[in-house]
């Protein structure tokens, strides 16, 4: 385990071993409050890592703390895979979206809604898109914003048919870009220091993979997602493109509802309208 280290008063991290997406190798947690404490992403599965995890929660009790709950931004495995026995072990509800209670094999005691004040001044914003019931966490006194898996600052952030919708996370990295934050804290990789510039960035970066996605379909005149991954994704290695064939499909899915492209003549195929 990486860490702990302090990123204000009442803000510290620890970076655990997940089995999460390469190049990322490790998951951020997060301990926030003043008195009480909030222990964000239960993550690891190891055990070894979860003994080191514990405690580090556990301490928080010598400073006066009083340990309130876990809270999970997600169901993904790189961010719930302790959440059961580290729960257990500090004798701590879960606290999540029902969207994230019904997706995971823990009781989630809690189920957090959208603009819920979770402790202090941290509130929590539920920002789909990225998982159904993806939660952030804003501070508006500090505007800080904990971002789950929204932005990363190492590796990428997948959104994959059936839990991500390109549309939603869309609008929601423009919803946290209106935020104003001083400073976001990713599940993976360090504290994003212009948090505001990197929303906006993603955004532009996925709409002009959109865009190249929708001029590979106009040369090719109709193509399925695997064919397109070969043109729109040609500046990148073909070692991630099973990977990026996620991306098109996603974006197919955002412009075939916009009824910017419709089915080819092929199975599997499609085309852009006109």
């Amino acid at each position: 385990m990486l860490g702990p280290r302090e990123i204000a008063s009442d803000i510290s991290l620890v970076a655990a071993r997940t089995p999460t997406l390469l190049p990322a190798t490790h998951t951020n947690s997060y301990a926030i409050g003043r008195q009480d404490v909030v222990l964000v992403e239960p993550a690891t599965p190891y055990e070894d890592e979860q003994r080191e995890w514990v405690e580090w929660a556990r301490a928080f009790g010598s400073t006066g703390r009083r340990l309130t709950a876990v809270f999970a931004t997600h169901h993904h495995t790189d961010h719930v895979g302790g959440a059961a026995l580290l729960a257990k072990e500090l004798g701590l509800p879960i606290w999540a979206h029902e969207l994230t209670a019904a997706r995971i094999d823990a009781p989630v005691a809690r189920h957090l809604v959208d603009g819920e004040v979770v402790v202090d001044a941290w509130t929590a914003l539920h920002t789909p898109g990225h998982a159904p019931g993806h939660l952030c966490l804003f501070d508006a006194r500090s505007r800080a914003v904990i971002v789950g898996d929204m932005i990363a600052s190492v590796g990428t952030i997948l959104i994959a048919p059936g839990d991500g919708d390109m549309q939603v996370y869309l609008e929601q990295l423009a919803r946290l870009a209106q935020l104003d934050a001083f400073v976001a804290l990713p599940a993976h990789g360090e504290p994003v220091d212009e948090p505001t510039a990197m929303f906006e960035r993603y955004v532009a970066h996925r709409l002009m993979r959109e865009a190249k996605i929708l001029d590979a379909l106009r040369v090719a005149g109709e193509a399925t997602s695997e064919e397109l991954v070969a043109l729109a994704y040609a500046d990148v290695s073909p070692a991630i493109w099973p990977i990026a064939k996620l991306s098109v499909d996603a974006h197919l899915e955002k412009v075939v509802r916009e009824g910017r492209v419709v089915a080819g003549s092929r199975d599997g195929a499609v085309r852009v309208v006109g």
